[in-house]
């Protein structure tokens, strides 16, 4: 696959078929993961992986619950949503109730790394290595924000080493299709040499695949 391809095309997968991913591409996938740069090349990361059918049910219903206490507590005082607000809703509230049915999460663990500079990279290069592969992936934090404690008793995820829970990323077939995701003009949002200052470029839409 094109290397724009991938970076224009990989968007958040979040409605997946429920057939399993080979062990080949999860390997893959893992790999590719590990390749990313890391501060001070410390790779202070650990990887979980979950597929099996009575764990991802348990996992789910810690998904359902964060998603209730996100929907109480972070999102309670938002106003009304746009139409693509209420799109992104839709598939979140699908992956909520059907969490159960995802094939595959892939946990990223991280420690002694507060801003989660040297693991999200890593998590970036598996959602990818995952696209190169024509499975979906979506990177999901609400878990390790409200559902630690439970999260790690059912994973027997030690307490007492200092890991934190940098994301849960979903993985499977996608049932939609790949495309570009609608963005603002780059231009809309870069400042050039100071902050405030319009870039001297002038870009309307995404450059690939012109």
């Amino acid at each position: 696959m094109d290397l724009y391809q991938a970076l224009y095309t990989t968007r958040a997968m979040r409605r997946v078929k429920p057939d399993p991913i080979p062990e080949d591409v999860v390997r893959l996938m893992l790999d590719a993961a590990i390749r990313a740069p890391s501060g001070s090349n410390v790779q202070n990361w650990r990887w979980l992986t979950v597929s099996d059918r009575g764990t991802m049910a348990e996992l789910g219903t810690l998904y359902a619950e964060a998603w209730e206490a996100l929907q109480n507590t972070v999102y309670a005082d938002r106003g009304p949503l746009t139409d693509q607000e209420q799109r992104v809703q839709s598939s979140a509230e699908w992956l909520a109730a059907n969490f159960a049915s995802i094939p595959l999460a892939v946990l990223a663990l991280h420690r002694n790394d507060p801003s989660g500079a040297s693991v999200y990279p890593a998590v970036w290069s598996l959602m990818l290595a995952a696209r190169g592969q024509g499975v979906g992936a979506t990177l999901t934090t609400i878990v390790g924000a409200f559902k630690s404690a439970e999260l790690f008793e059912l994973l027997d995820i030690p307490t007492d080493k200092g890991w934190t829970n940098a994301a849960v990323v979903t993985c499977g077939y996608p049932k939609g299709r790949w495309g570009l995701a609608a963005r603002r003009p780059a231009r809309d949002v870069v400042f050039s040499e100071r902050w405030g200052r319009t870039p001297s470029w002038t870009e309307d839409g995404p450059m690939w695949p012109r």
